[in-house]
């Protein structure tokens, strides 16, 4: 299999999922859209991954490769029926791709925090084997307001009502990030934007404090996000027969 990869920051790539496609035999094609790479034709390639970033989906004047993006997207859901997994931007890019509307939050959402799975969540096939309440680990400032058309809600919380959404049966947005490494919270740190987010919703010192948190429940974030992938790779297998 042969996925296709939208980065828009170079510390935020696939982290653990690039050792999940390597033992899974997939190949990926990595495209960093904020280095000025472009989106290449969609043939090909069996699914669509999008990572995170600090950019916002509305700032298309200061980042003029979302317009590019966001059509490639929707023409990867609506036209190609590719199998599609947005995480975090990847998540709320997907929303507005198909018509959906994102908006800043009242407060970020920065740590560990619990998610929840809806009635149609604990039925996805994304989630099957996962706890219905599960930990996870958050870093954004904006969220999803409003659903495109005939998506389904998966997972939420009450600080962000849609953590995880569906459209049709094979494309997917998760909010919170599953693709830790070791590295992810000191590489995430270094960034302006997250260091902003992360000092005033945790307040002073808490780039220490979040690194030793997540270091002690990354066990469980990475056994999830190996059974998340799985999940992802037995739709992108039904999609192809």
């Amino acid at each position: 299999m042969r996925f296709l990869v939208f980065q828009h920051l170079a510390v935020e790539h696939p982290g653990t999922f690039r050792g999940l496609m390597t033992a899974a035999g997939v190949d990926w094609v990595t495209v960093e859209l904020d280095a000025g790479e472009t989106v290449p034709p969609l043939t090909g390639f069996d699914a669509l991954l999008a990572f995170g970033g600090p950019m916002d989906v509305w700032q298309e004047a200061e980042h003029p490769w979302l317009l590019p993006e966001k059509t490639a997207i929707r023409a990867a859901v609506r036209d190609h029926r590719l199998p599609f997994l947005g995480i975090c931007l990847g998540h709320q890019l997907l929303a507005a791709a198909l018509g959906g509307e994102v908006g800043p939050m009242t407060a970020p959402e920065v740590g560990l925090t619990t998610v929840e799975l809806t009635t149609e969540g604990r039925e996805s096939p994304l989630f099957a084997g996962l706890d219905h309440r599960s930990a996870c680990f958050q870093w954004h400032g904006s969220e999803v307001k409003r659903l495109p058309e005939g998506a389904r809600i998966l997972a939420q919380n009450a600080h962000c009502p849609v953590q995880a959404f569906a459209v049709g049966a094979c494309a997917f947005g998760l909010q919170y990030h599953v693709e830790l490494t070791p590295a992810t919270v000191g590489e995430w740190g270094c960034v302006p934007e997250y260091a902003q987010a992360l000092e005033t919703t945790l307040g002073a010192g808490a780039l220490a404090r979040l690194n030793q948190a997540t270091a002690a429940a990354l066990p469980d974030l990475e056994r999830d996000a190996a059974l998340l992938f799985a999940n992802f790779l037995g739709i992108v297998r039904a999609a192809a027969d």
